[in-house]
């Protein structure tokens, strides 16, 4: 099993940046994807940016030229470059680790979240 641990949430004004890590241990052998996804309160949760271990990046059309996913494979870490942040990015964002269920390693992992809130 792997874990994940995101840090880099917290309180930003319209506008600002924030950079969103997240480092992968465990049992972590080749993590095929690392992604993020949001929940914002009332809404469903929604993939924002997901990169492959070859680096084939897709983002949500929301954030297209305002969030930059990133990956390190050395380090096991992932992360969410964001900027010109709006008050609808408002959520908790969750970082993602999967393997098909049909590789030799499956995995279908998720952090805790880590609360990203833009407010005046």
């Amino acid at each position: 099993q792997v874990q994940l641990v995101e840090s880099g949430g917290g309180l930003v004004q319209p506008g600002g940046s924030l950079r969103l890590s997240c480092a992968a241990s465990g049992s972590i052998f080749s993590i095929y994807i690392m992604g993020w996804y949001r929940q914002a309160p009332g809404k469903q949760r929604e993939v924002v940016a997901d990169i492959t271990s070859d680096g084939r990046i897709n983002y949500a059309d929301s954030v297209k030229g305002r969030f930059t996913i990133s990956r390190d494979n050395a380090k096991n870490t992932v992360y969410l470059q964001m900027n010109s942040l709006k008050p609808e990015d408002t959520a908790v964002y969750y970082c993602h680790a999967y393997n098909s269920a049909k590789s030799n390693y499956p995995m279908d992992d998720w952090g805790k979240g880590t609360l990203v809130t833009v407010s005046s």
